[in-house]
């Protein structure tokens, strides 16, 4: 019997020894950022100057209440794949006829901006999907571009104000420019009509940080003198790298953190602890 004990304490030792050894490589070979990669970002603008507030639900749960123009939800994250989106003048509870719906594909690790653009009085609200590039600008610059959302305007131009030099070029409703790289710095803006040069806005005192993404959106109307721009930050600057000091911060070539292989170590320890103890029992 004493040699039957012997033999099960050393089964179940090394049973546990291998588990331990199988966790330990779990954590330390485990991928990283495998949760943020089936995501992607979705930001959504109010832009349609004569709608009321709206409710959005997204696969049938309410997301977003009393959106009223020309605000924004700023990004939300949302699991990769179609989703249905409906738009309901609120309060709603999603029953009954949407103002608008459409089905959005969210891509992983991209985000983009969707608007509601168009006037409900004439039937042509609709929602416009724009994809968003918020890779960190090099250097001193700042990158932005322009959202034209206004029903009634012309394809507009935007220049520095007083000259003719053109930041944007021929935008027309419901399209965007490309991203423009741009010194960090404050400017006044002109928004000029494409075809004739004439000045329909000035924007003043817009200020660019360094390493910042921004979108200028042209929201209201220019019939009746609402014609606006509300600057968007996209993704502002990253924070600076800290200070890399002693072994506070160390990391392998791979990218697996110290903490991790902390962990990992300890339960290798801990498995070839238990593989002496099975040792000893012999």
């Amino acid at each position: 019997m004493t040699m039957v004990r012997a033999i099960m304490s050393r089964t179940k030792l090394l049973v546990a020894m291998a588990l331990l050894a199988a966790l330990a490589a779990g954590v330390v070979m485990a991928p990283r950022g495998a949760e943020a990669q089936a995501t992607g970002r979705v930001r959504i603008m109010h832009a349609s100057p004569d709608t009321p507030p709206v409710d959005i639900f997204v696969d049938g749960q309410k997301a977003v209440t009393a959106l009223a123009f020309p605000n924004n939800t700023g990004y939300v994250a949302l699991p990769a794949g179609g989703h249905n989106v409906k738009v309901f003048v609120s309060p709603s509870d999603g029953t009954g006829t949407p103002a608008l719906q459409a089905t959005l594909e969210v891509v992983a690790g991209k985000d983009v901006t969707v608007l509601a653009t168009g006037l409900v009085g004439n039937g042509s609200l609709a929602l416009t999907i724009f994809e968003d590039d918020n890779r960190t600008p090099s250097g001193n610059n700042a990158h932005v571009r322009l959202i034209h959302a206004s029903p009634d305007a012309p394809p507009v131009n935007v220049a520095v104000a007083g000259t003719n030099t053109n930041v944007f070029t021929g935008v027309a409703f419901r399209n965007v420019s490309p991203y423009v790289p741009v010194p960090a710095g404050t400017y006044s803006l002109d928004v000029k009509v494409n075809a004739t040069g004439a000045t329909v806005l000035t924007v003043p005192n817009l200020q660019l940080q360094a390493r910042t993404v921004y979108t200028a959106v042209a929201v209201g109307l220019a019939g009746n003198g609402s014609l606006r721009v509300v600057p968007l930050v996209d993704a502002p600057a990253p924070a600076p790298a800290a200070p890399r000091t002693g072994d506070s911060a160390v990391t392998t070539g791979s990218g697996v953190e110290w903490p991790l292989l902390a962990t990992g170590a300890a339960l290798v320890l801990g498995a070839a602890g238990l593989a002496l103890a099975a040792r000893r029992v012999r």
